[in-house]
């Protein structure tokens, strides 16, 4: 299981974030006003209901026994009718409103979270579980949508609903009014005892889901490891264990909330038996009409309704909060490489790019004093120096943690050096956008990544103008051809979730089609054909020779048969370029690399020889 542990969020219920969320919302505002607009004409007909109700006691039922007492009923019904349809039609109204709020808001807040997870680098993902972010993107972003749809809908009913029902009643009596009002200040000071810790517990409950959500998510994409290594109980185990910590919290947050909001409810209750108490006696001595104290007492129940759906929505966004917290942590990231803002106006940003001030990238790069680290931990590269010629095909070999993957990803401004500089073409390429760049690159990974959709779908995402004629020709040019044809429907083969339907070699010349689509100056081949059998690895080597012919290329491998061919061969070890030369010539030293290919071509006849043991067994 993961063992990352997001941030602690520690703030108290915040105006500032909600107003920070609220800017996400922005092209939903004039929904929001005629919500707001909307939600006050609902509240103003519940306010004058009972004043209806109040004329027909006083003015109707006295007089029944006398004639005439039928006059101004038609009017009035007629009147009653006309405000009843209006709170009807605004009902619909809000509801269409709240609704279209809630799926925008959404939309907006994944659309704008995607688009930043689009800008920021590697190093933000090394240190990031796909579960977490996942959290992010869907639960989190919902329960935010669903706060400013429906929440803010209360909240502007019960505003208009409070000031018109206090209003009202000082009208009517405000001595009565002002004794049912001395209730709220002893519902503001349990608000704040119990705002703090309804926060804190759902902040609990959302950080406990992400990792729900990453144990998902490594469960799905290792169950093959689970099953080798014989973990379904353990990883039973600690499901359960993660599960239990989000019920134990859940549960908390749900008891303070279940005890909130009966303490609201029992103080207007005892606002209202005041109330009732003192109007009854009032009537009784004549000095309040029947229809008034009925008006009164609906008044206290309005004025309490509200305030409970405040409290209520109080008690929502506390939930809300710890969701908004975590989604503006993402919103708000700031990439770890950025543009200045001289390149961003000369070049155009990741989405908007100014292809027409673009220099032609030929393939020169160089590394001038370069010193690397990642961030919290140790120096990578040291006064690194290295210059390479366009066109010029360079191996990088040498043991794991050498920093082979580094110097590579350097070049590919993954990464940037933390002192020194890179230069492409004899300029420093933080003088050039990063989509200058990247648009050049051409990048095999050792575990090729497929999407979801067919063999076609996969090529053409290297360059998404190209025909159907290009698209075959270089998977043509990779011998790729052959077994695409051999599938039932060709290049409309769907290649399944990942490229699970391919075998790990198809996937890999997929990818190196894709590459070789993009027409790239700069080549990267990291550990290409290590996961590829032998006969795929000599597909891909007769392959190689002419994709990499003319551009600027970098292979790093294992196999050190991949890379005989190379022009220079680089031994990094510890950051440090160990040797430099041809494969001849650095055999020819019988140094650090004559060590590794003889070992490991060693190795190979002894693989092959057991090999062919058990064959005649």
């Amino acid at each position: 299981m993961q063992q990352f542990d997001e941030q602690d969020y520690t703030q108290r219920f915040s105006l500032s974030l909600w107003r920070k969320i609220l800017l996400y919302a922005r092209e939903y505002y004039p929904d929001l006003c005629k919500l707001s607009v909307t939600m006050a004409v609902t509240a103003g007909c519940d306010v004058v209901f009972p004043l209806m109700t109040t004329y027909a006691i006083d003015h109707f039922i006295p007089n029944l026994d006398h004639a005439g007492t039928m006059e101004g009923l038609p009017g009035f019904i007629g009147v009653y009718l006309a405000i009843l349809v209006i709170q009807v039609a605004s009902i619909f109204y809000f509801l269409y409103l709240g609704g279209k709020i809630e799926v925008g808001v959404c939309y907006t807040i994944r659309r704008q979270a995607f688009r930043k997870l689009q800008e920021l680098p590697f190093s933000y993902y090394d240190r990031m579980p796909v579960g977490y972010l996942m959290s992010r993107m869907t639960s989190d972003t919902q329960r935010l949508a669903e706060t400013i749809g429906w929440s803010m809908l209360d909240l502007a009913w019960g505003a208009v609903m409070l000031v018109a029902a206090s209003v009202t009643m000082l009208v009517l009596n405000w001595k009565m009014a002002l004794m049912v009002m001395l209730v709220v200040p002893p519902l503001a000071l349990v608000s704040w005892w119990f705002q703090q810790r309804i926060l804190k517990a759902y902040r609990a409950v959302r950080k406990t889901n992400s990792k729900i959500t990453g144990a998902f998510n490594e469960g799905i994409m290792g169950a093959k490891t689970t099953k080798t290594l014989v973990r379904e109980e353990m990883n039973m185990e600690e499901f359960t264990e993660l599960t239990h910590d989000m019920k134990k919290s859940s549960v908390r947050a749900a008891s303070l909330s279940a005890v909130y909001l009966p303490i609201v409810v029992a103080l207007g209750s005892l606002a209202t038996a005041y109330a009732l108490w003192k109007g009854g006696s009032a009537v009784l001595v004549g000095g309040m009409t029947l229809g008034v104290l009925q008006a009164f007492i609906n008044y206290t129940v309005q004025f309490f309704e509200p305030i409970r759906n405040i409290a209520n929505v109080f008690a929502e966004m506390q939930s809300a909060q710890a969701a908004a917290e975590r989604v503006l942590t993402l919103l708000e990231t700031k990439p770890d490489i950025v543009d200045s803002p001289e390149v961003e106006e000369k070049f155009g940003d990741n989405f908007h790019p100014k292809k027409e001030n673009w220099p032609e990238l030929k393939g020169d790069v160089e590394f001038c004093h370069v010193d690397f680290q990642y961030k919290e931990g140790e120096k990578v590269l040291s006064d690194f120096n290295l210059k390479i010629k366009a066109g010029e095909t360079v191996a990088l070999v040498g043991p794991t943690g050498a920093g082979k993957s580094t110097v590579v990803n350097l070049i590919c401004r993954f990464y940037e050096p933390t002192a020194g500089e890179i230069k492409i073409d004899g300029v420093n390429y933080k003088e050039r956008s990063q989509l200058w760049l990247q648009s050049n690159l051409g990048y095999v990974l050792q575990e090729p990544r497929l999407f979801s959709g067919t063999i076609r779908d996969n090529i053409r995402y290297g360059r998404l103008d190209a025909t159907d004629e290009e698209i075959e020709a270089a998977a043509r040019m990779l011998n790729a051809e052959t077994f695409i044809l051999l599938m039932e429907k060709g290049y409309d083969t769907d290649v399944g979730e990942g490229g699970s339907r391919l075998s790990t070699g198809e996937k890999q010349l997929i990818s190196f089609a894709r590459a070789l689509l993009a027409d790239p100056r700069i080549f990267v081949l990291d550990e290409a054909t290590s996961s590829v059998d032998t006969q795929t690895e000599q597909i891909i080597q007769q392959a190689i020779s002419k994709v990499l012919k003319g551009r600027t290329s970098f292979i790093i491998a294992h196999r050190l048969s991949t890379v005989r061919t190379a022009d220079r061969i680089l031994v990094i070890d510890d950051g440090q370029i160990k040797e430099m030369g041809t494969h001849q010539e650095l055999l020819r030293k019988k140094g650090a690399y004559y060590k590794l290919y003889t070992n490991q071509f060693q190795e190979e006849q002894a693989m092959e020889i057991l090999g062919k043991s058990e064959e005649t067994a």
